[in-house]
């Protein structure tokens, strides 16, 4: 008898998770659970912080039982959760870096309760990959280093991680605490295509747009057009209210002096002459080109910027 209960629960057990498979098949996706704030919270910066840190409640509630499968994040699907994402990290922008960094520890706790209600969810996964797309590629263009490393500080430390991957997330956490919004960027010393050596923190202005460029890319003319053509901006450079640092962090100091020409005259064009930029990591430079905007003071206010996000930025200044 005991044998035969056994048999039989099997089968019960294949039938529901056929059972299962058919649901799944037929299932129709869930609209994305709203987050709405109280209605007496009026002050729109409250309001912003209340968004970041409850938005992702009802999804990743660990006692909800939906799909959630290549199509799906329990039960919404993936692309309207991956739409939610992005709008949530463009939330985070606007609420300082305290309340940003507690929101994105709020998103892996509760991704990481929902992995350890049911290890056959792919959420946990699903949110880090998200994670990786949106913060960290460095062609997104919502990519934000210190809100990324704050996940990947968690990831380094969690038990359902490999070894070798908690050591990555370990090693990406370092570099993005490098500069950190609200800190004092780096100093280095730089050459002009004279020979002549400065340094970052010689540099005497309200504001020093940080741009790390290499001749003949593509993109780093984009910018460079913009910086040149867009009036506002280009007026603020020429009054000195705005130093544009132009750094080049490779060998081929035969091509980049060929490209004085490009570059304008009344910018800082100049290259790291001892390599201790990349050598020694002075700045987590992932791709060419990258755009740090420093106060007078030389306090990080925006890093690694997206370049929409710098020019919108660099358009507001007064």
């Amino acid at each position: 008898m005991k044998i035969k209960f056994i048999i039989i629960s099997v089968a019960l057990i294949a039938a529901a998770a056929c059972g299962n498979n058919r649901k799944a098949e037929q299932f129709k996706a869930l609209p994305f659970p709203e987050t709405v704030p109280p209605a007496m919270m009026e002050d729109p910066l409250d309001r912003a912080e209340y968004m970041a840190l409850n938005m992702w409640n009802a999804i990743l509630d660990p006692s909800r039982d939906y799909p959630s499968d290549s199509m799906h994040v329990s039960g919404v699907r993936r692309e309207d959760v991956e739409q939610k994402f992005a709008n949530w990290t463009q939330i985070l922008g606007a609420i300082g870096m305290p309340a940003a960094e507690k929101a994105v520890g709020r998103l892996y706790d509760k991704a990481l309760a929902c992995e350890r209600k049911d290890t056959s969810s792919n959420v946990f996964e699903t949110f880090r990959d998200m994670v990786d797309k949106y913060l960290f590629d460095p062609n997104s263009p919502l990519r934000n280093e210190d809100f990324y490393g704050v996940y990947a500080a968690r990831l380094a430390e969690c038990d359902l991680i490999p070894v070798e991957m908690r050591d990555k997330y370990a090693r990406d956490a370092r570099l993005c605490a490098l500069n950190k919004v609200g800190t004092k960027a780096a100093d280095f010393r730089f050459a002009d295509a004279r020979g002549r050596i400065r340094n970052l923190y010689g540099i005497q202005s309200p504001f020093t747009l940080l741009f790390f460029s290499n001749p003949g890319c593509g993109a780093c003319m984009d910018i460079i057009n913009v910086l040149k053509g867009e009036p506002a901006i280009a007026r603020m450079i020429a009054d000195g209210v705005i130093a544009v640092l132009n750094i080049y962090i490779d060998e081929e100091l035969d091509e980049w002096r060929s490209y004085m020409p490009v570059y304008p005259e009344e910018w800082y064009n100049g290259f790291d002459p001892d390599f201790t930029i990349r050598n020694e990591t002075l700045y987590n430079v992932r791709a060419i080109p990258s755009l740090y905007l420093l106060d007078k003071d030389k306090t990080v206010l925006l890093k690694d910027a997206p370049e929409e996000r710098m020019f919108a930025y660099l358009g507001n200044i007064r």
